[in-house]
């Protein structure tokens, strides 16, 4: 599993080699051809979905991903496993906006300027740039543990069990900047998970700075996605306002000098926008606030609800260890700061099951042989 913020494994907690003096039972195995190739019976065999075959095309990770988001484009674009909620979210975005491209516009344009089509185009493109990365971006999920690394780290938690009755703890404590921390462990990923992580119960994965899944984009929003996230709701709500100013400017303009109800029968596509526009900007507004608070304070939804950092719980208010104690600061720590990689790694391919000589007998499994859910982190 590649390296995170939070190293959850020790390397001293693999298990312990065999010692030189063990010697195995039973009549000695024959000479080894020495160092060299490994011969043709020991060659590396592609593993597909249950079953073992030979010269069958190695599968990519996305394709045994054990989550449940859906991949496009050959494992480049991912989405969660409903979708049907972003189609609706793309569908009213884009019918807003070419309705009042046709029918509102060139009245505008006519009447008044013409920089109101020029900006309302420049708010479209940004709005639908910043949605369609909050939704095809990997959010920031965490491979899960392979078996080995499973194993290891059972075996950690078994020996600081302190009685037979007792189950060994699940919880580990860690101090960020004078706070102390509390690390639980996902029985689904099977580790400890790094600070600010959860599981999201809808996609099946573990998310770094876990925010909130999100069905109007598709997709969780966490680490990797949230200034997406954030950009597209602020985007959004200035387009939202912008168009329904613009359509109520029109109807005012249309309506002088004549009845304003037969003004409305004359324009269909203007009405149908100000009620999209009329029902959804208090929504959008009231989102984009409560986010320009959270980025402000450095806080996620997920931390907000319950309580993490406040007195919510009923208990005594502890302080957010993740505050930089400047608005601005905090600003530029959750939208400017670089963007981490991804560590699924979804287009690289299924490692191979390789057959390994063991020329000593343990009771210990092989860490080279995995199955094939290990490879991308599946369930051991």
């Amino acid at each position: 599993m590649k390296d995170c913020e939070y190293q959850q494994i020790s390397p001293g907690a693999a298990p312990p080699p065999t010692s030189p003096g063990a010697r195995r039972l039973g009549p000695a195995a024959p000479p080894g051809p020495g160092p060299g190739p490994p011969p043709l019976a020991a060659a590396p065999r592609w593993s597909g979905s249950g079953s073992e075959s030979i010269g069958r095309r190695p599968r990519r990770k996305w394709e045994v991903f054990p989550g449940r988001n859906r991949f496009y484009c050959g494992g480049r674009l991912m989405l969660a496993g409903h979708g049907g909620v972003f189609a609706l979210t793309l569908l009213l975005i884009l019918t807003t906006t070419v309705l009042f491209f046709v029918f509102d516009c060139p009245f505008l344009a006519r009447e008044l300027t013409l920089a109101i089509p020029i900006i309302a185009a420049i708010l479209f493109f940004f709005v639908m740039s910043c949605l369609l990365q909050t939704s095809f971006t990997d959010p920031g999920i965490l491979p899960r543990a392979t078996v080995c690394e499973a194993a290891a780290l059972e075996k950690q938690i078994d020996n600081t069990g302190s009685s037979t009755y007792r189950p060994p703890p699940r919880t580990r404590e860690v101090m960020i900047n004078g706070q102390m921390v509390k690390l639980k462990y996902c029985f689904t990923c099977k580790m400890f998970r790094p600070p600010r992580t959860s599981h999201c119960s809808v996609c099946d994965n573990c998310v770094e700075r876990f925010d909130h899944h999100c069905p109007w984009v598709g997709n969780c929003v966490g680490r990797r996605n949230y200034r997406f996230f954030y950009a597209f709701i602020l985007s959004l709500s200035f387009l939202t306002t912008f168009i329904f100013a613009c359509v109520v400017t029109h109807l005012t303009l249309r309506s002088q000098g004549s009845n304003f109800l037969s003004t409305l029968k004359e324009t269909p596509a203007s009405v149908l926008e100000l009620v999209i526009c009329f029902f959804s900007i208090w929504s959008i507004l009231g989102l984009s606030g409560f986010h320009t608070y959270l980025v402000a304070s450095n806080l996620t939804t997920n931390e907000d609800i319950k309580g993490s950092w406040s007195s919510k719980r009923g208990g005594e208010a502890s302080v957010n260890p993740y505050s930089h104690k400047s608005v601005i600061t905090n600003c530029c720590a959750v939208l400017c700061s670089p963007l981490p990689p991804s560590l699924i790694d979804r287009r690289g391919f299924v490692q191979s099951d390789t057959v390994l000589p063991s020329p000593i007998r343990t009771d210990e499994p092989a860490c080279g042989a995995k199955p094939d859910a290990s490879m991308v982190g599946g369930h051991p």
